[in-house]
């Protein structure tokens, strides 16, 4: 849905997700805020996304790239082209409610000092439970996805939170002017975490919005604990460490992250993802160059105090956070 002027713009990556865009794109025509456009971006689909589009959607406008440039290239190329103050991402297996903008826009409104607010993503196949309440990290520098797994009740207040899930987010557009985009080379996977971190750095807060619910069809596009995310996720995951923790933290960090690592590699040693994993943090050492030059960037001006930063992360529970994946398999 298109209107004049926009205020918002929504962006969808899409890539092979034919069968997931028309319940996505028909919630958000179904959205009580209407002051926003919405921007397709296909990822070189082969699946007749394409066509799907320009033939059915002619509301939507189609930026349709060649080849898979990965989640945060897509999105960077449509972002840097918003002219709107805000700009919405969604993933293109979430289903909004018609609230969901609407509840957003009106959060950032309510308080300038936030650049992002969260939305309540619940399981499609279950809406009682949460899949992702927001993003965390833990004091072992990992991600955390806020609230996987609890009842949906349990999260229905405001709350300043560490960062925003990119599967459903609304960032203020001079925010992203601020702190700059996603970075590319992390192809996808912990893109949201790092710009979570940048934000925070920069005294950009970020609010969960309960009220801005959607609902999540998990794993459609990477499938969880597939080598694709196993790889992605743990190679940037370390980049991300590197790139944002001040170094009073880093060293404070130091050990939790060690075991925190040494953990993931017994379990996935479990799992039949032990090669995956070893060539993730290989990787990752290859590219620690890059994500030091990152980081005097990052920490050229800073807005947080090292002890409020450290007050957002979690406690790493890395025992519990073991049995759930067990528990999910």
């Amino acid at each position: 849905m298109v209107s004049s002027p926009s205020r918002v713009a929504v962006i969808i990556v899409n890539w092979n997700g034919r069968t997931l865009l028309p319940e996505c794109l028909d919630g958000l025509r179904q959205q009580t805020f209407r002051e926003f456009e919405t921007v397709v971006v296909d990822n070189g689909s082969t699946d007749g996304s394409v066509p799907f589009l320009e033939t059915r959607c002619p509301w939507v406008r189609l930026i349709a790239l060649s080849e898979n440039t990965g989640f945060c290239k897509a999105n960077n190329l449509a972002m840097a082209q918003a002219k709107t103050p805000y700009v919405a991402l969604l993933n293109n297996d979430a289903v909004p409610t018609p609230n969901w903008l609407e509840n957003l826009v009106a959060a950032l409104e309510r308080n300038p000092e936030a650049g992002s607010a969260a939305s309540k993503m619940v399981s499609y196949w279950n809406p009682t439970v949460i899949d992702c309440a927001g993003a965390g990290y833990s004091k072992a520098g990992a991600g955390v996805i806020r609230g996987r797994g609890r009842p949906a009740s349990d999260f229905n207040r405001e709350a300043w939170i560490f960062g925003a899930c990119a599967g459903a987010a609304l960032y203020r557009t001079d925010m992203l002017r601020e702190i700059g985009l996603f970075p590319e080379h992390f192809f996808l996977l912990y893109e949201d975490v790092d710009l979570s971190f940048r934000a925070q750095l920069r005294g950009w807060r970020c609010l969960f919005v309960p009220g801005a619910v959607v609902a999540h069809k998990m794993s459609s596009s990477i499938v969880h604990d597939s080598p694709t995310s196993v790889y992605y996720g743990h190679r940037n995951l370390e980049w991300v460490w590197v790139r944002n923790m001040p170094s009073v933290l880093l060293a404070r960090t130091f050990g939790r992250h060690l075991a925190y690592g040494i953990g993931c590699l017994g379990f996935y040693l479990m799992r039949g993802r032990g090669g995956v994993f070893l060539r993730s943090k290989k990787a990752a050492l290859k590219g620690m160059g890059r994500a030091f030059r990152a980081r005097k960037e990052i920490h050229r001006r800073t807005g947080i105090a090292n002890g409020d930063l450290w007050g957002l992360f979690d406690e790493e529970t890395f025992l519990p956070r073991l049995k759930r994946r067990m528990g999910a398999l």
